[in-house]
């Protein structure tokens, strides 16, 4: 089962340079590291690496996809297609996205998503840039108060924009999860 999914939205392709640091924060933070391509990496999080102490698994390990996609980077029809439906962003957050970065669990369990956010937050870190963030309906009131949005969207899709600080303060929310 396939668990949450958060992207990093960005201006512009990320450097040669900062791919490398997250991948050093991948392999610094990970059981399991597997480069599929430059900028692709299947892990297993050490869910502890990330702060992240009651887990349901025996050793903590959460499997996870980072990839980093955009032209001249790879998986450019995957970013095309998560793309092509959306609002346009650039009055939003100041940018239309060329590149995202996405990290996707491939559990479902209330600690991937905590993960999931975590790591996101992580990566944020090292690129910068904002999270996009699906929402259900009833998680806009959650949210609203938070840290670090730079946006939210309304119906038919909301979503929030939000900054590292934006995901760590989320997840401290009682019932934190993911829409997907």
């Amino acid at each position: 089962m396939s668990g949450p999914v958060l992207a990093i939205e960005l201006a512009e392709a990320v450097s040669r340079a900062s791919i490398r640091r997250v991948r050093d924060l991948l392999v610094r933070s990970s059981a399991r590291f597997e480069e599929k391509r430059f900028g692709e990496y299947d892990v297993s999080i050490h869910a502890e690496a990330l702060g992240i102490t009651a887990t349901r698994s025996v050793d903590g390990r959460r499997p996870m996809l980072v990839s980093v996609m955009g032209p001249g980077m790879g998986d450019e029809a995957v970013f095309e297609a998560e793309h092509a439906d959306e609002v346009d962003r650039e009055p939003l957050i100041g940018f239309s996205p060329t590149h995202a970065v996405d990290v996707i669990a491939f559990c479902n369990s209330p600690v991937d998503h905590v993960v999931t956010a975590l790591l996101t937050a992580a990566v944020m870190d090292v690129i910068g840039s904002v999270a996009n963030a699906e929402l259900r309906a009833d998680q806009r009131p959650v949210v609203a108060g938070l840290p670090g949005i730079v946006a939210t969207t309304p119906d038919p899709w909301p979503a929030v924009y939000g900054s590292a600080e934006f995901l760590r303060s989320w997840v401290q929310q009682p019932g934190f999860r993911l829409l997907k």
